[in-house]
């Protein structure tokens, strides 16, 4: 490989490649981004290999060559993430140019010579979407024994997860354009290509940021980079094409042909279409007057200021890297009488590293026998969504004495971070008129076998009364590939509600009907779910076992979450209606 000279961010030294050759026995080259989830998480790895290495004679490296990152950012970074190796600065993407480097996270090992001995992935641990708790391939470990014992590296490339590289020259996008043309080849048997010209940031972009992304890409949310100007589109242009292109974002799992949602975040075709031709036509800005000002967002709580807040006692530290189980916390309400909820929400103390939160209410109710009765939901927090806005005279009750039980998934990010979750709570300040009731159309004796690819699940359940529908929300763990909600009604007619063709266990959507939906007494809801227990499954933890019903994600669930609200009208003193 080719030497260079380049300006170590953290000190503002140069480093130069051939310092090394003869020098050290292997070379370690790492192409890194500060705003990118996967190369964060590997920046502990890496620190760890560098620090286990340095005995034995190998030199670590990374390569920032992002145009859009200063080189006080990327110093600021490294420092952050304490680095212990230089990370050095790419001016106009020329070193990435000359290694033919496309993404963050691409590695390569050099021998002494400065030979290419290795180029791929650090491991295997994260793909897109899902992670493993410990890595099952370690590529880059494999290839430096390789070289430090005078091997051929066995596995001499991999392909690489990560960010694009965001180059000064952004018609070197359009090297992605065959790709592009094979996706595109088949989305055009269902969706035909949808021409829209010429295209601006001002006129035709800036509309679509604001209305499908911003509300996560914004500071102090979940996406880990904003979307609110045109600077900040065109930073990240070529990861905007990436995910409009294969449709990884807005997350949005629905299939439009069933139902129509009041929360759709999902582009149009003409929306994908114009986003696609931006970046492919150099990102043009356009006449800025003509540009919507950047949306305004509630600071604080979305459903207003909460008439009560209760927050998790205890702070709870995430660790770096690999996956969690599921944690639990209690907090009692000390409610003197019976409260009915208008609104709630849930609220992380650290978006960055909460992938959801379900706040249920346990009011210790006994059944006849003496055992507990199920907790009943409250409402959730996942990643771009929304929190429980009931329909107006509509309620959820939380009786007197009644505890909030919290389950917290944690992601971590590369850092230990901590956090503190609480859920804010609006009351009904007038006597509801219905009461509004979370039903789990669940299946239990979940006994998923090793290695089924398509292994279904069933659950029902027929109304006792006569409702309207409000909220769907499908839920399973890594090994969930698909759900349906299908109605059949008491005239015979049948209809789909909601088919979600790629779940995504990264996204816990709920989904809200435009209007309430009629459900006449009688009416039978089937849920269908199909798991992916297979190997080719990467986010599948062991897919050698059976895998049967568990809180934890390691094991698995199938729950079809399905909000309604009785017609009846409300007795507030009667207990709260169970449906389990």
């Amino acid at each position: 490989m080719p030497s260079f000279t380049l300006l170590d961010a953290r000190t503002r030294k140069s480093i130069a490649l051939n310092e090394f050759r003869g020098q050290a026995k292997a070379i370690v080259i790492t192409f890194t981004g500060i705003n990118c989830p996967i190369g964060n998480l590997y920046v502990p790895r890496l620190a760890e290999l560098a620090s286990a290495y340095a005995r034995r004679g190998v030199v670590f490296l990374a390569i920032n060559s992002n145009s859009h990152e200063t080189i006080d950012e990327i110093g600021g970074h490294a420092r952050e993430f304490a680095i212990p190796f230089p990370v050095l600065l790419d001016p106009e993407n020329r070193i990435a140019d000359l290694y033919l480097a496309e993404r963050t996270c691409e590695t390569l090992v050099l021998d002494g010579n400065l030979r290419l001995c290795y180029r791929g992935a650090i491991d295997d641990q994260y793909a897109l979407g899902s992670r493993r708790d410990q890595p099952l391939r370690n590529y880059l470990v494999e290839a430096i024994e390789a070289v430090l014992g005078r091997r051929e590296v066995a596995v001499p490339t991999t392909q690489v997860v990560g960010c694009p590289i965001d180059r000064v020259d952004r018609r070197a996008r359009n090297r992605l354009a065959p790709v592009a043309t094979e996706v595109q080849s088949l989305l055009d048997q269902t969706e035909p290509r949808t021409e829209v010209g010429a295209v601006t940031y001002a006129a035709d972009v800036a509309p679509i940021l604001h209305q499908k992304c911003a509300s996560c890409h914004r500071p102090g949310q979940v996406a880990p980079f904003a979307l609110l100007t045109h600077q900040d589109a065109t930073r990240w242009a070529t990861s905007i094409w990436e995910v409009t292109n294969d449709r990884r974002m807005p997350p949005w799992q629905a299939d439009p042909r069933f139902g129509k949602f009041a929360n759709d975040r999902s582009l149009t075709p003409r929306e994908r279409a114009v986003l696609l031709a931006w970046v492919q036509q150099d990102a043009p800005l356009g006449d800025l007057s003509q540009a919507p000002p950047p949306p305004e967002f509630p600071t604080g709580w979305t459903i207003g200021t909460p008439d009560m807040v209760f927050e998790v006692a205890e702070t709870y530290k995430v660790k770096a890297e690999g996956t969690l189980p599921l944690e639990h916390f209690r907090v009692k309400t000390h409610f003197q009488q019976d409260m009915w909820v208008q609104a709630a929400e849930a609220r992380p103390g650290d978006r960055a590293v909460v992938h959801h939160i379900a706040v249920y209410v346990d009011d210790h109710a006994r059944g006849p026998g003496g055992s507990a009765l199920p907790k009943r939901f409250l409402t959730a927090y996942a990643p771009g969504d929304m929190p429980a806005i009931f329909p107006p005279g509509v309620a959820r009750k939380i009786p007197a004495g009644a505890d909030l039980a919290f389950e917290l998934h944690y992601t971590p990010i590369g850092q230990e971070r901590y956090d503190r979750s609480a859920v804010g709570l609006i009351f009904s300040h007038e006597a509801p008129k219905h009461e509004a009731i979370m039903k789990t159309i669940s299946q239990r004796n979940l006994r998923i076998p090793p290695g089924a690819k398509n292994h279904p699940e069933r659950a029902s359940w027929t109304l006792p009364f006569d409702a309207h529908l409000f909220s769907l929300a499908p839920h399973m763990h890594f090994r969930g590939a698909d759900f349906t909600y299908t109605a059949t009604y008491p005239d015979g007619r049948s209809e789909v509600l909601l088919f979600v063709p790629r779940y995504d266990f990264n996204w816990q959507c709920a989904y809200r009907p435009i209007e309430p939906k009629p459900m006449p007494k009688g009416t039978r809801i089937d849920c269908l779910a199909h798991f992916d227990n297979s190997a080719e499954n990467h986010a599948n933890p062991d897919p050698s076992v059976y895998v049967t019903w568990g809180e934890n994600t390691i094991d698995e669930m199938m729950i079809g979450y399905t909000e309604l609200f009785i017609d009846s009208p409300l007795d507030v003193s009667a207990p709260p209606v169970r449906v389990d």
